[in-house]
């Protein structure tokens, strides 16, 4: 397995371990597949703005991905970022999620970015479980944010100061 930048070959496989987690979870707040064209509108947006996108690559292709990007679009967020990470269902659980996001810390760092969050779902506790493990803190709840699966959800909101 290694981890490197992801290139557009990539993307039909980040878009396949995304659409596998809108379909079967609430870690991300969509409905519907997103398509090739969505996924590539959003790399050539990272790409655009100097934000990484790396993958983890095994045997069978893109088993994970990662990135960060802008939290908010003001001047005085400039050194805040957001990150995402997804693993392949296959591939959960074996640390390749602990290595995506360790590999974005030091490409935020040389951005001179301060603080990297996420979102999590709230009852994702193995999400939580799992950022706390690499020193995110829990900062926000905000109750009812988010809807699917005809069911309200709670949006928490991690913190690592970097």
């Amino acid at each position: 397995m290694s981890i490197r930048p992801a290139t557009a070959a990539d993307l039909p496989g980040i878009l396949a371990i995304f659409n596998e987690v809108i379909a079967t979870s609430t870690a991300i707040y969509y409905f519907d597949p997103a398509t090739l064209e969505d996924r590539t509108a959003w790399f050539n947006a990272r790409q655009d703005r100097g934000f990484p996108v790396l993958v983890a690559i095994d045997d069978a292709g893109v088993a994970g991905f990662s990135s960060f990007g802008d939290w908010r679009p003001s001047p005085g967020y400039l050194h805040t970022v957001e990150h995402t990470v997804h693993v392949r269902a296959d591939r959960r659980g074996q640390g390749l999620g602990r290595a995506l996001v360790q590999a974005l810390e030091p490409l935020a760092r040389a951005m001179d970015k301060h603080v990297m969050l996420g979102g999590v779902d709230a009852e994702n506790q193995a999400s939580l479980d799992f950022h706390a493990r690499l020193g995110f803190e829990k900062v926000a709840h905000f109750r009812q944010t988010g809807r699917k699966f005809d069911r309200w959800l709670d949006l928490v909101f991690v913190q690592k100061i970097l």
